[in-house]
């Protein structure tokens, strides 16, 4: 009966150990679930720019894409017992994160989007060799985005900028995959012409 008791409660020491050292994103979701604080603060150090860059995008004001990031990682901390990992984690934040921003959008006049603001976030994970490529890049197509409609430039932002395939993005928008892909298409025809008409090359989208 000792026996038994000692085994069970090494097993259980084990499970713990394992779920501790997993940080990966659903790693860190189950720890969360769990309880487990310090897990939530490696998620929201590894997320935390690239969640606040998406929502500046789509609300163009930094304090309450602030607040909004603030809103989405206190759901991902209530919420996360029920996340099954049917997609991936980051699908899962900017799909939060774009429910927040669209109803913040609803409560207020719409503002003109502060793409720049967002493009000069650095994200920890970026080396200065990838952060000047990517502020090269972002100062071209940017200048593009803010004239393109809302919907187009959303697609546009999740594909490019936070590298979600068509299914991911069908997934965060809600909207069918076909409907993605004509959004895409249309986007960058649109943007390929702004860029041509700069002199630019188009071979960028």
């Amino acid at each position: 009966m000792s026996m038994t008791c000692t085994t069970g409660q090494l097993h259980i020491a084990a499970t713990a150990a394992r779920q501790a050292s997993d940080t990966s994103d659903l790693g860190l979701i189950r720890s969360i679930a769990a309880g487990d604080k310090h897990a939530m603060q490696i998620l929201f150090a590894r997320h935390n720019v690239r969640v606040f860059r998406f929502v500046l995008r789509l609300i163009g004001d930094k304090s309450a894409a602030e607040d909004l990031v603030s809103e989405v990682f206190l759901d991902v901390w209530r919420q996360a017992g029920r996340f099954q990992g049917r997609s991936q984690v980051t699908t899962w934040l900017l799909a939060i994160a774009r429910n927040k921003a669209l109803s913040a959008l609803r409560d207020r006049s719409t503002e003109e989007l502060d793409e720049e603001a967002a493009a000069a976030i650095e994200d920890p994970q970026d080396n200065p060799e990838a952060t000047l490529q990517n502020r090269q890049k972002s100062e071209i197509v940017l200048k593009c985005l803010t004239q393109l409609s809302p919907t187009d430039r959303e697609v546009i932002d999740l594909v490019y900028y936070h590298e979600k395939s068509i299914d991911e993005v069908a997934e965060i928008v809600g909207v069918p995959q076909n409907t993605v892909t004509t959004r895409m298409l249309c986007a960058r025809k649109r943007i390929a012409e702004l860029m041509s008409a700069q002199g630019i090359d188009r071979a960028i989208v």
